[in-house]
């Protein structure tokens, strides 16, 4: 019998034919849970369909995914379409999905959606209604089951965390259909306290059904409603319920909201001492500053000699009228030549001072001057102002100024 020698690439190549020509792999169903889901930026999904006793990875192209109506998730329990083949660059065996619908825990997931669509809308998840989580408190009260490891897990954080904390359990169920109200008499129960600074709500792990009771709307409700902040802990990191949303604080799981909830305190103790040596460096150099501040004020001549600073004063002070009496002095003089100017000008500009010299003026019978030989006719009334009264004369005769020089040239 002869042996048959292929290539790794040709071994790869004939198995991924014999699979693409069989009947039944070329079209199937696959019923399973999806698991390890991850969308790349090229929009492909790879993920594994899984049930209790095996696995197969999974192909969705983005092409595909664009004709679905929902977004797997992990745990989600499907019916997949499409073929199984063989990838021959590494010789994997995969399914290639074309088509994917949801099975069994699909309605849960759709209820889920509705409810935190409707929840968000009126407004329960919205970040500027979250109380801020303290950070030292004082007494931490747990909603949880008293006989699961969640309770032991946080008590365990906190010994670590914080040996000193306080803690105060009320006992719940965290499974069923008699859980929700549980829930919400125990979260209640803890926000009446005055002696509670804050709350967590936890729960390990489990599938959607396990966790349903904490996707119940009077629970979400009750959450938004609480006085003191409250801390989400429920499934693993890659669970989401309606307490999460609804919460003040998500931790992925109940051993990080310990870790939230309290600090550590060997940090806390470093912290102090750090700030203990800040501070006490700061009041070093701030009462050093005020020493040498001090000092400068006893040391100052005002302290020293205040006979010496207020002589020094009254000397500046006299100084200073002085100054201000000769700036006074030389504006008045500027003042005064300035008025005694305009005073000559208005003198030289006065008609009397006229007069005086010997000059008169002449008006007619409406008080107008006469300063032509037409403003007057024969017999005309005038009235000649000199410098001690007034003439009143009547005109005989009239000589205009080229006769009178005519008169010249005969003589």
């Amino acid at each position: 019998m002869s042996i048959t020698t292929f290539t790794v690439s040709q071994l790869n190549e004939y198995a991924s034919t014999l699979l693409s020509s069989d009947s039944v792999l070329c079209q199937l169903c696959v019923k399973g849970e999806v698991s390890g889901f991850k969308r790349y930026p090229s929009g492909h999904s790879y993920f594994q369909l899984k049930d209790d006793k095996a696995s197969v990875n999974c192909v969705l192209f983005k092409g595909n995914a664009a004709h679905m109506d929902f977004v797997p998730e992990n745990g989600m329990k499907v019916n997949a379409y499409g073929h199984a083949a063989l990838y021959e660059v590494d010789g994997k065996f995969q399914f290639y999905v074309s088509f994917m619908q949801q099975d069994g825990l699909g309605k849960l997931y759709q209820e889920f959606e509705r409810l935190k669509q409707r929840m968000a809308s009126e407004g329960l998840f919205d970040e500027d209604h979250k109380k801020p989580i303290p950070y030292l408190p004082k007494r931490i009260g747990v909603v949880t089951s008293p006989k699961g490891a969640v309770i032991k897990d946080i008590i365990n954080v906190l010994s670590r965390r914080y040996p000193n904390f306080d803690l105060l359990l009320a006992p719940s169920s965290v499974q069923g259909k008699e859980a929700p109200a549980e829930l919400i008499s125990a979260l209640q129960m803890l926000d009446a306290r005055e002696d509670i600074d804050v709350i967590i709500i936890a729960r390990g792990g489990g599938s959607i059904e396990d966790l349903w009771c904490f996707n119940d709307e009077a629970l979400g409700r009750a959450i938004y409603a609480a006085k003191k902040p409250v801390i989400s802990a429920v499934g693993h990191e890659t669970d989401f319920t309606i307490c999460d949303f609804c919460a003040d604080l998500r931790a992925p799981t109940p051993s990080a909201a310990a870790e939230l909830v309290m600090p550590n305190k060997e940090e806390v103790l470093l912290r102090l001492q750090k700030n203990r040596r800040d501070l006490s460096v700061s009041m070093e150099h701030f009462l050093r500053i005020k020493r040498h501040q001090w000092e400068s004020l006893t040391k100052h001549r005002a302290l020293l000699a205040p006979q010496f600073r207020l002589e020094k004063e009254m000397q500046r002070m006299d100084m200073m009228r002085q100054s201000l009496s000769e700036k006074m002095n030389r504006i008045l003089e500027k003042k005064t030549g300035a008025f005694t100017t305009d005073i000559a000008r208005l003198q030289a500009l006065d008609p009397m001072a006229v007069l005086l010299r010997g000059y008169a003026r002449a008006t007619d019978s409406k008080g107008h001057t006469v300063d032509s030989v037409k403003c007057v006719n024969i017999e005309s009334d005038i009235s000649i102002v000199v410098a001690d009264g007034v003439i009143h004369s009547v005109v005989t005769s009239i000589e205009t100024k080229e006769g009178a020089e005519h008169g010249r040239e005969e003589n």
